[in-house]
C-alpha cells in the first residue's frame, strides 16, 4: 500500500463521539469529536438518541479529513469501537430506532436481575456467559425494551426489528449489514463464551427472538464498505472498506499491544476498566470480575480477558464540573488536587449508578464521608481523583485473587502486567492524562503506572484491528513493536500509609452499598 494511505477508526463512547485516522506508526493524524447529552428519563435511567450518535459519527469523519487536509481515498479503511452493552433496536426498513438506546449505566432493570437471582439464576448466567448477572448487561435491556415498546416482540420475530449494541448500529448504518464481533457479543448476557453462538436457553428465558439478532464476526475482516467521501450525501466513490470492531475497553487492551497471556491496561474514561489477556483460556472468576472474549482475529482461536469494571470515574469529575460547579473543567483537577497535603479524611464513593467489580451491588449509591468545616472544594476534587485510584485497587485485588487459583499464575512477568509479582500497569484514556492520578494510582498500588504516547489507545485498537484485517499491518509483532511508553511512575508512598488509605476507602463503601434497597429515613426518598 502506498505511504500516504491511513486507518481510520470511529470511537463512538458514553459522551461522545470521536474519529481519529493513523499512520503506519500509529500516531494520529487527524482526530475530530462531538459530545451528546444525556438523557435521564427517570432516576437511574440513562438513555442516548441513536439517530444523534449517527449524526455526530458521520460529521466528526468529514470534520477530521477536512481539518487534516486529507482525501478519502487516503483512508484504508475503517475500524469501529463503541461503548459497551447500550442498546438499540431498529426498523431495517426505514432504518429509523423504536426507542432510544438504553445506555450500559441504566439501572431500570435492577429488580428484574434481582428477582431471576432470587430464582438461582445467576451461577447458570454466569457459567455460561462469564458475566454475573446485572442490568449493566443488554440482555435485560433489550428484554425490557420488547416488553414496553408497542407491537416491538411481533416485529423482532418475523424480522422487522434489529438489535445491537452500538457497533452494530453504525456499521449497519454504514454498510447495510447487521453483524457484530465477539468481544461485543460477550457483553451481551446472551452470548456463550465457550459455543462462540448465541445461547438458545437465555434466548428463551429472556424472550428474545434470535432473529433480531446480528452475526458474530472475528474482530478483524471486511464487513462492508461506506462511501467516505460524501457520507452524508450521494455515492461518491470512495468506498472504504469497514473491517475492524472491538468493544471499547477490548480495544485499549489491543492499541496497547496487550497480546500476550498476563498483559494488562487500565482506561480511565466514564468509568474504569482493568483487564488483563488470559489467553485461550476463559478464567472464571470466583472474586467479582467478568470473563470476557477480548479479541477474536481470523483463523484464530479466540483470545479471553478478564475484567474489572468501574462504573462511574471520569463521570464523577463531570459532575464536579456540571452538577456542584466545583470545577470549570476537568484540567483544573490536578492544580487543586496537589494544592492540598491530602483529603482531610475525605473519601467519596461515585457509585452514582451502583457499584461494578468486585461488588456488583446495583443498589449502591454516591457516598461522601470524613466532612468537616474544614473541607474545602480542592479536598473533595482530590478524593474524586482518589476514588479512581481505589476503585482500580479493588479490581487489582480480586484479579490477583483469581489467578492466584487459576491456570494465569504461572504466567511469566512483563511489562504491562499486574498478575501476582508483576511490575507494571499500562494505562490510557482521559484520565492517564491527570499526573497527579497517575502518580496516586502508582502509590496506592505499589507498582508502577505506564503511561503510552497514544493516550488514545481505543481508537488505536480499531485502527490496528482494521488494519490487520486490510493488510497494512502485518502481523500483531509489527504493531507490539509500535508501541511506546511516554512515561513511567514510580510508586513513592510507604506501604503502612497505602494501606491505611486504603482501608479507609474499604470502610467508605460499606457506607454506600445497598443504599438505594434501605427503608426511607427521614427526608430520604
Amino acid at each position: 500500500m502506498a505511504d500516504d494511505l491511513y486507518i481510520g477508526a470511529i470511537d463512538q463512547g458514553t459522551t461522545g463521539t470521536r474519529f481519529m485516522a493513523f499512520n503506519r506508526q500509529g500516531a494520529a493524524v487527524a482526530r475530530a469529536y462531538r459530545e451528546h447529552p444525556q438523557i435521564y428519563p427517570q432516576a437511574g435511567w440513562v438513555e442516548h438518541d441513536p439517530e444523534e450518535i449517527w449524526c455526530n459519527t458521520q460529521a466528526v469523519i468529514s470534520e477530521a479529513i477536512s481539518q487534516a487536509e486529507l482525501r478519502p481515498g487516503q483512508i484504508a479503511a475503517l475500524g469501529v469501537t463503541n461503548q459497551r452493552e447500550t442498546s438499540v433496536v431498529w426498523d431495517p426498513v426505514t432504518g429509523k430506532p423504536f426507542h432510544n438506546a438504553i445506555v450500559w449505566q441504566d439501572r431500570r432493570t435492577a429488580a428484574r436481575c434481582t428477582r431471576l437471582q432470587e430464582k438461582g439464576w445467576a451461577n447458570r448466567i454466569r457459567a455460561k456467559t462469564g458475566l454475573p448477572l446485572d442490568p449493566y448487561f443488554s440482555a435485560t435491556k433489550l428484554e425490557w425494551l420488547i416488553e414496553n415498546v408497542p407491537d416491538l416482540r411481533a416485529r423482532a420475530e418475523t424480522g422487522k426489528a434489529l438489535f445491537g449494541t452500538v457497533d452494530t448500529w453504525l456499521i449497519w448504518k454504514m454498510t447495510g449489514v447487521h453483524v457484530t464481533d465477539a468481544s461485543n457479543a460477550s457483553r451481551t448476557m446472551l452470548f456463550n463464551l465457550h459455543s462462540l453462538d448465541w445461547d438458545d436457553e437465555l434466548l428463551d428465558l429472556f424472550g428474545i427472538p434470535r432473529a433480531m439478532l446480528p452475526a458474530v464476526r472475528s474482530s478483524a475482516e471486511t464487513y462492508g464498505s461506506f462511501d467516505l467521501g460524501n457520507p452524508c450525501g450521494k455515492p461518491s466513490g470512495h468506498e472504504v472498506p469497514v473491517a475492524g470492531d472491538l468493544g471499547d475497553q477490548q480495544a485499549a487492551l489491543f492499541g496497547q499491544a496487550g497480546f500476550s497471556v498476563g498483559d494488562t491496561k487500565n482506561t480511565y474514561g466514564t468509568g474504569s476498566f482493568l483487564l488483563q489477556n488470559t489467553g485461550r483460556t476463559a478464567v472464571a472468576s470466583r472474586h467479582g470480575l467478568l470473563t470476557t472474549v477480548g479479541y477474536w482475529l481470523p483463523a484464530r482461536p479466540v483470545c479471553y480477558a478478564l475484567e474489572g469494571s468501574v462504573f462511574i470515574t471520569g463521570a464523577a469529575v463531570q459532575w464536579l464540573r456540571d452538577g456542584l460547579g466545583v470545577i470549570r473543567s476537568a484540567s483544573e483537577t490536578q492544580a487543586l488536587a496537589v494544592s492540598v497535603p491530602d483529603t482531610g479524611g475525605v473519601y467519596f464513593v461515585p457509585a452514582f449508578a451502583g457499584l461494578g467489580a468486585p461488588y456488583w451491588d446495583p443498589y449502591a449509591r454516591g457516598t461522601i464521608v470524613g466532612l468537616t468545616r474544614g473541607t474545602t472544594a480542592a479536598h473533595l476534587v482530590r478524593a474524586t481523583l482518589e476514588a479512581i485510584a481505589y476503585q482500580t485497587r479493588d479490581i487489582v485485588e480480586a484479579m490477583n485473587a483469581d489467578l492466584r487459583l487459576g491456570p494465569a499464575q504461572a504466567q511469566a512477568p512483563g511489562a504491562g502486567r499486574v498478575a501476582p509479582d508483576a511490575p507494571a500497569l499500562r494505562v490510557d484514556g482521559g484520565g492517564a492524562r491527570n499526573d497527579f492520578l497517575c502518580q496516586f494510582q502508582s502509590d496506592v498500588l505499589g507498582v508502577p503506572v505506564v503511561r503510552p504516547t497514544t493516550e488514545e489507545t481505543t481508537a488505536l485498537g480499531a485502527a490496528y484491528a482494521a488494519g490487520l484485517a486490510v493488510g497494512y499491518w502485518k502481523d500483531l509483532d509489527e504493531i507490539r513493536h509500535l508501541w511506546k511508553a511516554d512515561r513511567v511512575f514510580q510508586p513513592q508512598m510507604a506501604s503502612e500509609l497505602r494501606d491505611r488509605l486504603y482501608a479507609g476507602w474499604r470502610d467508605a463503601v460499606r457506607c454506600a452499598l445497598s443504599w438505594a434497597s434501605k427503608p426511607a429515613q427521614g427526608s430520604r426518598a
